[in-house]
């Protein structure tokens, strides 16, 4: 009975978040995974739960106890930053009955234990199964639903160097963005992506130097409509619409480029290797977005690719897109457009994976592992030789000019 009322409260939430509480800009049908995938499982799993052994029922009611605390505490991050709606309300409910399924969980453990036997051999392989499930399942559902359900906050004014205007333009398929535009000095302008606060120094820089700069905010952030995903899936054609927008700028009478900072780098990749308006992209930190980059580990990430695919089909399933392609092929079809590649030497693990997606690149192409940097860090580790660097990138490449020589 505790554990089918836990189940309950959580399809409550699944019909509320996916159906019931829409993102300005998203309609029903592109949350059918949301709900189909989720609901058939808890269902099956509220069937199945008595008929299960006592370690199996253990388990599953605490992994879906975790899972439901997850999602209760994404709602309360979202109800304070954009009030209680009723997948929030829904959301509340789960925290009671979360920890009613832990405690259940818990309960049921400690009642199938054995008092005879091999029983330090029994509790060390059953604890061992426990983390296996908890790294290979438990955690990436809980990361899937987190990255896909973050809620946005309101940007703060940003100090560009140069006037702005505050502008919102459309994606192909039907979502408005919000965006920040310096003019162009130059004739050239470049994209800085995924957060016009989050790249404000970078824009800055650019501008100094008499680029156009559009500091976009992806779908689902800041004040852009449309679901969040902090992999990027599907934005694409963000960067696509602030291309058509800067193409009808009378300012912008040579090349537009792009500036990706993590999973902006990795969508800047995937956006030029479509458009060949993208004349020139830097993607700064680019990382592992699927389990399509993982597998490029090799059997070192044998142990870690049960997490990823498992992870990589959850992010489908929450967000309803399509898992995008590996970022070596996306990095091999953006010629004759220039790359540059960026990567801190103290950088977050996956970003030695830059080296792999340069040898996919075809010519023009850079490389550059910062000293020093952390994740997207290259500028404040560096700034002096990542201002040389980066804007002669792009002098050379939107504006036709010869590149300058960087420090030793």
């Amino acid at each position: 009975m505790f554990f089918r009322c836990g189940v309950a409260a959580a399809a409550l939430h699944v019909v509320a978040d996916a159906l019931l509480a829409l993102e300005p800009g998203v309609s029903v049908g592109e949350h059918w995974p949301a709900v189909t995938f989720p609901l058939a499982i808890l269902l099956v799993a509220g069937w199945a739960y008595p008929g299960l052994r006592p370690g199996l029922r253990a388990g599953l009611g605490l992994s879906l106890g975790v899972l439901m605390l997850v999602a209760a505490g994404v709602a309360v991050a979202a109800a304070s930053q954009e009030g209680a709606d009723i997948d929030e309300v829904t959301g509340f409910l789960l925290f009671p009955a979360g920890i009613a399924l832990l405690a259940l969980g818990a309960l049921v453990l400690w009642r199938s234990r054995r008092p005879k036997g091999h029983i330090y051999l029994r509790r060390t392989l059953k604890a061992v199964g426990g983390l296996v499930v908890a790294y290979w399942v438990v955690v990436p559902i809980g990361f899937a639903w987190v990255a896909t359900h973050r809620p946005a906050s309101a940007p703060e004014a940003a100090e560009l160097g140069r006037p702005y205007e505050e502008i919102r333009l459309q994606t192909s398929d039907g979502l408005e963005l919000a965006a920040w535009y310096v003019p162009s000095e130059n004739g050239a302008a470049v994209i800085t992506y995924p957060s016009g606060e989050g790249s404000a120094a970078e824009a800055a820089m650019l501008a100094s130097h008499g680029f156009g700069v559009l500091a976009l905010d992806a779908r689902g952030y800041g004040e852009s409509e449309g679901d969040p995903n902090a992999f990027g899936w599907g934005a694409t054609a963000d960067i696509d619409g602030a291309v058509t927008y800067l193409k009808s700028r009378p300012d912008v009478e040579a090349g537009i480029g792009g500036l990706g900072l993590s999973v902006g780098g990795e969508q800047m990749l995937e956006a030029a290797a479509d458009n060949p308006d993208l004349r020139a992209v830097v993607s700064e930190g680019a990382g592992e977005r699927s389990i399509r980059e993982t597998l490029l580990f090799g059997p070192a990430a044998a142990l870690t690719i049960p997490h990823q695919a498992v992870l990589t089909t959850a992010v489908a399933v929450f967000s309803g897109d399509k898992p995008p392609p590996a970022l070596d092929d996306a990095a091999s079809g953006i010629a004759p457009g220039a790359t540059f590649l960026i990567y801190g030497e103290q950088g977050q693990a996956g970003e030695e994976l830059n080296v792999d997606y340069f040898d996919a690149a075809q010519e023009p192409k850079e490389l550059w592992e910062v000293p020093g940097a952390g994740h997207t860090g290259g500028l404040d580790a560096q700034p002096a030789e990542y201002e040389r660097r980066v804007t002669s990138f792009f002098e050379q490449h939107l504006l036709d000019r010869p590149a300058r020589p960087f420090a030793p």
